[in-house]
């Protein structure tokens, strides 16, 4: 089977590949939520089966537990693990701090939870989601459903003061029903267009009744990997202050390739 894959997936692939790895035999690992992360579970899918790498994985949601299972990744919950010697997700966007935007795909609370629970964060992501100032992308928080408009309303009041270029929040739907996330919860998407000082806003906005945790993850993340069309990648240490460049050859050939749906 022969899979012709887009500049921006072959984007997606060299990081997961590189950043899989950073993935060590004994390890227990984090793995995230979206369409980059989801090769990344390929990948360590791909060492456990055929080069037998032991660890155990830990997902952010639902879909993600389905692909490591289907893979051959033995899953267990936090719980059960405790503590993780490394997660590997992807971002929405990340700034030269590391700061990130994530929850594009609605698991940013279990995903947050995860990455702090982890001696170290690598994020998996394409040259395109990196930006001068956050806050493009639009900023999900997870609410409660109980009295979700007033949360809204509560969240729109507090941004008129906050260094952002937008106060616009609404609320995430699914077809004709709001979106519900592995808790149960809703998600509000923030257009803000800029955010001056994101670790002020991640402080403030947790304040507000029945927001449960934003997508802003500050001083977490430790690696970024960035992958490019062309195969190259590039890896950033924020506590080494260095990057290093790689070339990652591939064939879209193999099984890796197969179903390649957006997770």
């Amino acid at each position: 089977m022969v899979v012709e894959l887009s500049p921006i997936d072959r984007a997606k692939f060299v990081a997961a590949k590189k950043a899989s790895e950073f993935v060590e035999d004994g390890m227990r690992v984090g793995l995230g939520t979206g369409s980059t992360a989801a090769w990344m579970v390929r990948c360590v899918g791909e060492l456990v089966r055929d080069h037998g790498l032991r660890i155990v994985g830990v997902p952010t949601s639902t879909r993600t537990a389905e692909l490591a299972r289907d893979v051959g990744i033995k899953i267990v919950s936090l719980d059960e693990a405790k503590w993780l010697d490394l997660t590997i997700d992807g971002a929405d966007e990340f700034d030269d701090e590391f700061s990130l935007i994530k929850g594009g795909g609605g698991a940013l609370l279990q995903e947050k939870i995860v990455a702090t629970a982890s001696d170290q964060m690598i994020v998996i992501t394409d040259a395109a989601k990196e930006v001068e100032n956050l806050g493009a992308f639009p900023l999900p928080i997870e609410v409660i459903p109980f009295g979700w408009q007033t949360s809204k309303a509560l969240v729109e009041e507090m941004l008129i003061s906050m260094d952002v270029l937008g106060q616009q929040a609404g609320l995430r739907m699914d077809g004709d029903a709001p979106f519900v996330t592995d808790e149960g919860n809703h998600i509000l998407d923030l257009h803000l267009k800029r955010i001056g000082k994101p670790r002020d806003l991640a402080l403030v906005l947790n304040q507000v009744p029945g927001v449960v945790e934003n997508g802003l993850f500050i001083d977490i993340c430790d690696k970024v990997v960035i992958g490019f069309g062309d195969g190259k990648v590039e890896v950033r240490d924020i506590h080494e202050g260095a990057s290093s460049e790689d070339q990652i050859q591939f064939l879209e050939t193999d099984n890796l390739f197969r179903d390649l749906d957006d997770e």
